[in-house]
């Protein structure tokens, strides 16, 4: 697992086009605390751990960053809407390439037995 996986999991398409979407991160005023890390390799570790279920405190550290660090981001991007603004720009992207077919759609939906009584 090298820069081979973490451009597998965010392309460099997809990197600038997500990029200005994420919240910048000031220096604490105090003073203190660790350096900056890299904003890609925070959520290329992110986008790993949502996409293979691993769990937060496992990404491999060949992405470079803490784990504590990209649950903490991705609690704040979370928090901040981030995954709904790449959502979109990523659809609007698409669209204006011309790369999705808006004349068909799929609903997937689950549907259950009401229980009678208290059960």
């Amino acid at each position: 697992m090298s820069a081979d996986l973490s451009k597998c999991l965010v392309p460099d398409e997809l990197c600038e086009l997500c990029a200005p979407l994420l919240p910048s991160f000031a220096a604490r005023p105090q003073g203190g605390g660790t350096a900056p890390c890299d904003e890609r390799a925070v959520f290329t570790a992110v986008v790993y751990v949502l996409t293979t279920g691993c769990a937060w405190r496992y990404p491999p550290p060949t992405f470079g960053t803490a784990s504590s660090t990209a649950h903490r981001r991705f609690t704040v991007w979370t928090e901040v809407g981030l995954w709904r603004r790449m959502h979109r720009a990523v659809l609007d992207e698409l669209g204006v390439r011309g790369a999705v077919d808006w004349t068909s759609a799929i609903v997937d939906s689950a549907s259950v037995r009401a229980q009678k009584g208290d059960r």
